[in-house]
């Protein structure tokens, strides 16, 4: 083997050992937001679920105001963006 063969391969080895490491880095990196993102999907999925149970609350409070006339729920429920009816508003028919 000569000397010029010698140094071709070390440099090859060397090269070869530089790109293992840089992809055991980037693989360490890849898990790590991997980690991130499944953690985002359980927040999303559990918020989803709560989701259901908020809407059943206003549900509930929404006919309670509305069936004992409590003004001050009403006024935390308008807080929140619920808009409150009696009953639905028909227009007169037109002629």
């Amino acid at each position: 083997m000569t000397k010029k063969s010698k140094i071709i391969l070390t440099s090859l080895s060397v090269l070869v050992l530089l790109l293992v490491l840089v992809n055991i880095v980037i693989g360490l990196g890849n898990q790590s937001i991997q980690t991130d993102v499944s953690e985002r999907q359980q927040l999303i999925a559990h918020t989803m679920q709560l989701e259901a149970l908020n809407r059943q609350l206003i549900n509930v409070l929404a006919n309670l105001a509305l069936k004992t006339n409590d003004e001050p729920l009403m006024g935390v429920l308008a807080a929140a963006g619920i808009n409150l009816q009696a009953g639905p508003q028909t227009k007169p028919a037109a002629k």
